[in-house]
């Protein structure tokens, strides 16, 4: 495939060049002089750009799909194709598996945003043109648009497009959830299969997520359920909360609903599953613990001396922290930048503390007794670093994944092969979709800092960084170094 790029005359690049240069601008009316018909007026050229802007971004996908070619993926049977639950989503045809990890980079967004862009784009242009093209024109709203998109999708072009001249010259009349049922009727009239299909991509695609609340100290536990047995549990779940209000809990029925729904994943009865153990990361600051500080606090003076080590535990002491039955404390020792210098259990800060420096058994030193677990000849991390490791890094450190770090590879960013250290400074947790990217994606670079940091740069040459969770980000450099003249004083403004 020959990128259109490749073909252009110099002055052709010079002027794309000097146009993506300018920084992006909207013109705008003053809305203070504008009536109140002409504000009404503008919202609705402005959702007209909205849609051309939509349109507009879609053929801008296409066209960075059309430059990313599945012909030099891994091909099957190949060490790192695609397989199993790690698998890619369904890639376009012809477009490289990785394509969609590079827009979302592209994006600053997740990868499953940009996997629904792209193939919403490409159910534009191959299955919905009319739709497509109303949207450039800015008749058609974008909302409406995705509608249409999202439900026929799974359909031949050519039933789609039956179904789509039937629904659009009527779809902007219609509400966005109207336009939603028409559309599966007609789907279901005229391709029974496509509707379940749909279903069974639901249900592939389902998943127990868990993100934060707006409510201060709250989550959001959140489960894609086929709709009976969603309904199922929300009625057993409410039965429930009912009977224990009957019983004279005066809490709100939301609240022992709540707590209801977290007993029965919890505490199952008459499951019989075996019992498993959650792991349940608790991060707190030590400052906070005690007391003295509102915001995450921090050990300074590293390396960890002796004399650190004893203190510490003379603090960890009056707080009165124990190892929760069955469980495990592990303490993560980081500087004042956020920067992790060490992890350790309870019992070994205490040999170490009755230990001391080796060197100086009789002396309060200031020699190093806990630091970073030292580097291997071997492939494989150590124990010390994969606890290291996971703790630092506690997710796929891959921009806008999160999948956690039980779930990721320790991944050696300068490859072992080519000499890369197994050593914490050269090791970060990624998932296996974006460990298989890095080892066998083209055009890809990741460059990793001491500290953790990470910088991972498409084919395409955009730069996204991710930093060790709690890790403060530089400051900025003062105006000398970035090159602006020192401010002058002699001159004062007159006040």
């Amino acid at each position: 495939m020959t990128s259109a790029g490749a073909l252009r005359s110099p002055l052709e690049a010079e002027l794309v060049g000097r146009l993506l240069e300018r920084p992006p601008t909207s013109a705008r009316l003053p809305v203070g002089l504008l009536t109140r018909q002409e504000k009404a007026a503008e919202l609705r050229r402005l959702q007209a750009r909205k849609a051309m802007d939509a349109a507009y971004e879609a053929e801008l996908v296409l066209g960075l799909a059309e430059d990313t070619p599945d012909t030099l993926d891994p091909p099957p049977g190949h060490p790192g194709a695609k397989k199993g639950s790690w698998a890619p989503d369904a890639e376009l045809p012809g477009v490289s598996a990785f394509f969609t990890s590079e827009l979302a980079v592209v994006l600053n967004c997740g990868r499953g945003t940009a996997a629904h862009l792209a193939h919403r784009a490409w159910t534009y242009r191959e299955s919905l043109p009319a739709t497509w093209a109303a949207l450039a024109a800015g008749v058609l709203d974008e909302a409406r648009a995705k509608v249409l998109a999202e439900v026929l999708q799974h359909t031949c072009p050519a039933v789609a497009r039956v179904i789509e001249a039937r629904l659009l010259p009527a779809a902007t009349h219609l509400s966005t959830g109207r336009l939603r049922a028409r559309a599966l009727a007609l789907l279901l009239e005229c391709d029974a299969d496509a509707v379940d299909k749909r279903r069974q991509d639901a249900r592939r695609q389902a998943d127990v997520r868990s993100y934060p609340s707006h409510r201060e100290g709250m989550a959001t536990l959140a489960a894609d359920l086929p709709a009976d047995q969603a309904a199922e549990a929300y009625d057993l779940i409410d039965r429930l909360a009912q009977t224990a209000k009957a019983d004279g809990d005066d809490r709100p029925i939301g609240q022992l609903r709540a707590e209801v729904c977290s007993l029965l994943l919890r505490r199952p009865a008459d499951s019989g599953r075996p019992a498993v153990t959650a792991n349940l990361p608790v991060t707190a600051a030590l400052d906070a613990l005690e007391g003295a500080a509102r915001t995450p606090g921090s050990v300074n003076g590293l390396p960890i001396t002796a004399g650190h080590v004893r203190d510490l535990l003379a603090r960890l002491g009056a707080l009165g922290l124990q190892t929760p039955e069955g469980g495990t404390v592990t303490f993560a020792v980081t500087d004042a930048d956020g920067r992790l210098r060490a992890t350790t259990t309870p019992g070994r800060l205490a040999r170490l503390a009755r230990r001391g420096c080796p060197t100086h058994p009789e002396q309060n030193c200031g020699c190093p007794v806990l630091d970073r677990p030292a580097p291997t000849a071997a492939y494989t991390p150590t124990a010390a670093q994969d606890a290291f490791l996971t703790t630092r890094d506690r997710a796929c450190r891959f921009p806008h994944c999160g999948q956690r770090a039980g779930w990721a590879d320790l991944d050696h960013v300068v490859p072992h092969a080519a000499g890369g250290a197994t050593d914490c400074a050269n090791l970060c947790c990624l998932c296996r979709s974006h460990h298989r990217l890095k080892t066998h994606a083209r055009g890809w670079r990741f460059v990793m800092d001491d500290d953790g940091t990470l910088h991972v740069t498409t084919p395409s040459g955009v730069t996204r960084t991710t930093r060790p969770p709690g890790l403060r980000p530089p400051a900025p450099d003062p105006p000398e170094a970035s090159g602006a003249p020192p401010p002058d004083d002699t001159d004062l403004p007159p006040f």
